[in-house]
């Protein structure tokens, strides 16, 4: 199993630390790096960069790890602009990029900046319309697509990726569309909020259904996983993360952290000892888990990312 790294650019994330995490990311060997597409999240606005600015930032680094978006909203921009971004940042990488998308969550967001924000359903109609589009400007010259929401007439695109480049990513757990969606155009499926193996395993098979019922080979999906992890190498440590965790999200301070954590786990949370979490990821790649992708949040310290480099990677490398 692979480890990755993820962080969410709109939490107070600034250039100096951005290119910091890329160069550490690198250094530490780890598989990838993703992070969010978003203006804010919760109650707060703090510092964020601008996601695709940020990936034109490191492309050009000789690092070897790939990395993208987890993920980009399909509101947020025309997909056809999203795919030629996505196809130049790939070519300007060296073909490293992932395109990760989504149907998009934040209503705040959205009408904070004045983007609509669409039903759920209409969401989801978009976002598979926006799949397929993006794979017509990567695959055809001149390329067309008629489409309810867009549509492309003979659009002369120049600057197309490598062939089966850039991978398309679909991340999320829903069941009815968004893993029906995957079965039909994913590279990869990022699955969120289900680290119990039970429910992962749930979820894997619901995939599978989408893909028997679309004539495809489930082995062609690649699985990772996103989770946010509260991890160290005794409890004591664990416990002192929980509490900084708790503060950082605002948290209940009264409340017990290992409680709290034990109450997430299965819900996005990875807890535990260095033991407990390679017995954890263990179950998980038993059932086609690859790549497990830790959320960093502790922008100014490397000390997370430094713990899982040396003591859970090594660990399930080989899982």
């Amino acid at each position: 199993m692979r480890i990755g790294l993820m962080i969410e650019g709109q939490n107070d994330l600034t250039w100096e630390r951005w290119l910091h995490i890329a160069n550490l990311t690198e250094r530490l060997g780890f598989a990838s790096l993703f992070r969010s597409d978003h203006y804010f999240t919760g109650n707060r606005q703090l510092q964020s960069l601008e996601t695709w600015l940020s990936f034109a930032a490191i492309a050009r680094e000789p690092h070897s790890y790939r990395f993208g978006a987890l993920v980009t909203p399909i509101t947020f921009r025309r997909p056809v602009n999203d795919a030629r971004m996505a196809a130049q940042v790939d070519l300007l990488s060296g073909g490293r990029f992932v395109m990760g998308l989504g149907a998009g969550w934040n209503e705040a967001e959205h009408r904070a900046y004045g983007i609509p924000f669409p039903p759920t359903k209409e969401r989801f109609d978009r976002l598979d319309e926006a799949v397929r589009l993006m794979r017509a400007l990567w695959t055809e010259q001149p390329a067309s697509f008629e489409g309810r929401f867009y549509r492309l007439e003979e659009a002369g695109y120049k600057s197309q990726p490598a062939p089966g480049r850039p991978p398309l990513l679909i991340g999320g757990a829903g069941e009815r569309r968004t893993l029906r969606i995957a079965a039909e155009h994913a590279d990869e499926w990022n699955c969120v909020t289900v680290t119990e193996p039970e429910g992962y395993a749930h979820k894997v098979q619901v995939l599978e259904r989408h893909c028997e019922d679309v004539g495809r080979d489930p082995s062609t999906i690649a699985r990772s996983m996103m989770v946010f992890p509260i991890a160290g190498p005794n409890e004591r440590t664990v416990s002192a993360i929980a509490s900084k965790t708790m503060a950082h999200f605002s948290l209940d301070p009264e409340a017990s952290p290992r409680v709290m954590v034990e109450r997430m786990e299965g819900k996005g949370i990875l807890s535990g000892t260095t033991g407990e979490v390679v017995e954890k990821l263990g179950k998980l790649a038993e059932l086609g888990l690859e790549e497990m992708v830790l959320q960093h949040i502790d922008f100014d310290s490397d000390e997370g990312p430094e713990y899982f480099a040396s003591e859970i990677a090594p660990q399930v490398a080989d899982l």
